[in-house]
């Protein structure tokens, strides 16, 4: 399916660029794709900047110029004009429940190791938090970044040892934000799940064997 009147900027070592892939491959949405070289710093040039205030990746532009640039609204605007193989639910009970946990796996999760990287890493002194405004490192949010990880890991393990999938019996956003974060957590932070996590080690093996995962 090709979605010819919108464009996405992003890149391909951007975790919140990888959710988006991801959601599109899940829907087999086709749209075209513009690169920002994040290493390059070109997220802060102001060509990208018009385009996106924030200087983040992604950023969605729609037909008429309109630019939607926070993961969680590229969903809704995804799920909205692609309501087929949907991944926050049939019901509004179900995309109720879904969102709850998406965002749960997003501020728990991803946002725990973002805050840990962004901390830590000598490459983003004086960008400890991304977006418009530059803030220094805080040292001690590590090892806290670290530790919400870790708690992390403990509640995501007991929420899949009564359920297949994060938000229930069927796989959705949530499951693509959790699964981003874990990933991310182990590249940057070495920091995997813990070998003991049985069913989050079930559900990662399922999660991870779907063909959109390599997008």
């Amino acid at each position: 399916m090709s979605s010819e009147n919108l464009k996405l900027y992003e890149s391909a070592g951007s975790p919140n660029s990888r959710r988006v892939r991801i959601f599109l491959a899940e829907k087999g949405i086709s749209i075209a794709r513009v690169t920002i070289d994040l290493g390059a710093k070109e997220q802060l040039s102001e060509a990208y900047s018009r385009i996106n205030p924030r200087r983040v990746v992604p950023t969605l532009v729609l037909a008429d110029g309109t630019a939607i640039g926070e993961v969680p609204a590229i969903f809704l605007y995804l799920e909205e004009i692609h309501p087929d193989s949907p991944l926050f639910g049939t019901s509004p009970k179900e995309r109720a429940l879904v969102t709850m946990w998406e965002r749960r796996m997003e501020l728990e999760g991803f946002a725990a190791v973002m805050e840990t990287v962004r901390n830590a890493a000598a490459g983003l002194k004086g960008r400890a938090i991304a977006g418009t405004h530059d803030y220094e490192q805080i040292p001690a949010l590590v090892e806290r970044g670290r530790l919400r990880v870790t708690d992390f890991y403990a509640d995501l393990e007991a929420r899949l040892a009564e359920l297949p999938f994060v938000a229930g019996n069927e796989f959705s956003a949530a499951d693509i934000t959790a699964i981003v974060a874990i990933d991310f957590a182990g590249k940057a932070l070495n920091l995997p799940m813990p070998e003991s996590h049985q069913a989050s080690k079930r559900w990662y093996a399922a999660v991870a064997a779907r063909p959109s995962m390599s997008a």
